[in-house]
């Protein structure tokens, strides 16, 4: 991997952090609970209820997510970086580009 490669994946992965720290903030806030004395009816509640989990799992998801590319963004410069952890082999840059915070190419991903 080229020193050119390398550095255009560290933008592509400050921007996915900037934009992942954005979802994570939107989805704190469908995630904070829901007060008993609003007053909407009992099925409303309830399907408010069920979307806030929905949002909470989702939290969950983009919070392992930037986790990931902080991961990425520390070993960029490691002799192994772009290596599949799986077979061992380089992982196309494209594959890179498009997910950062994969460890794995498409094969040992499925």
């Amino acid at each position: 991997m080229t020193d050119q490669q390398r550095v255009e994946i560290k933008e592509k992965v400050l921007q996915e952090i900037t934009k992942t720290q954005k979802s994570i903030e939107d989805y704190r806030e469908l995630t904070k609970p829901i007060s008993p004395e609003n007053a909407i009816g009992r099925i409303s509640r309830m399907d408010a209820i069920n979307n806030k989990s929905v949002a909470e799992a989702a939290l969950r998801q983009v919070e392992g997510k930037l986790k990931n590319l902080h991961n990425v963004l520390d070993s960029i410069d490691d002799k192994d970086f772009g290596i599949c952890l799986k077979c061992q082999n380089p992982i196309p840059i494209g594959r890179i580009l498009l997910m950062p915070q994969s460890r794995y190419c498409v094969n040992c991903a499925s």
